[in-house]
This record gives C-alpha cells, structure tokens and sequence, in this order.
C-alpha cells in the first residue's frame, strides 16, 4: 500500500457535483492499494496514519497525531499512485490492484483507523472525485507498507 498524507484545514470531496464528504481539519489520506497487499498492510498502514505526530503541539513542534488534536481523516483511494512513469510519458498501472481486491482492503483501512477512535469520512471507490483541499504547512508524508 501507498499513502499520501496530508495535514488539512476545511477539506471537501464532490461526486457529479454531490457533497459527499467533508472534514473541518486533519488528514487528506491518498490511498493506493498494490498488487499482492493483505490485510496486514491496512493494519500497518491504519496503525501509522493513527498515529502520525505531524499536528503542532503547544510548542509549535509537530508532536500530536490526528486523534489527539480532535482531528477527522478524508480517507480517498487513489489507484494513480501506483503509477510508474520510469518508461516512458504514459504512465503504466499495472503494480495497481484490480477494485474486486483492492476496494474491500481500502474499506479495511478505513474501519482500523475508525476502531483507533478517529473519525473517518470516505470518498467513493473507482468514481471520479472533485476534492477541494487547503493544505495546512503544507506537510505532505508518503508511506508505504
């Protein structure tokens, strides 16, 4: 698995101009799912977003995860991660998994991180999402398990 994580402020994901989704502050989580993950990489991959200390503490360090600041996650799969672009300007997705096994071990990730005691809000599994993001820091940290 892959993840793009972002610390946000007011975040908004849209489907055929349908709010679906919103968070006041926390995390923007891209979630790629790779050929051959398990269930043991959402639960490395839910364990680490929970507790990623990247949220300032009361002195200004980046020292609080996204539970401990009462933060929401807006958890989105995103296939195009997995993208390799190393042949070529047309990227190939073939290390993407197929949405019959990739979708069920996104919707995992997402209930391992809801049972850590963070609220997660979901983006819509192989539909064309419209997110409207304000990037706190910014503070972009790519993880893969």
């Amino acid at each position: 698995m892959r993840a793009v994580i972002q610390r946000v402020k007011k975040t908004t994901l849209s489907v055929d101009g349908e709010l679906i989704s919103e968070i006041p502050f926390g995390l923007a989580v891209y979630l790629g799912v790779k050929v051959g993950d398990t269930e043991k990489n959402a639960q490395a991959m839910a364990k680490k977003i929970a507790a990623l200390r990247i949220f300032e503490d009361e002195n200004g360090k980046m020292n609080k995860s996204v539970k401990e600041v009462g933060g929401e996650i807006l958890l989105i799969s995103q296939f195009t991660l997995l993208g390799d672009c190393s042949h070529g300007n047309r990227p190939s997705f073939i290390e993407a998994e197929r949405p019959e096994k990739a979708n069920p071990l996104y919707e995992y990730t997402a209930a391992l991180l809801r049972e850590s005691g963070v609220t997660v809000k979901q983006g819509v599994f192989g539909a064309d999402m419209k997110i409207r993001q304000y990037n706190d820091g910014p503070v972009t940290i790519i993880y893969e398990t």
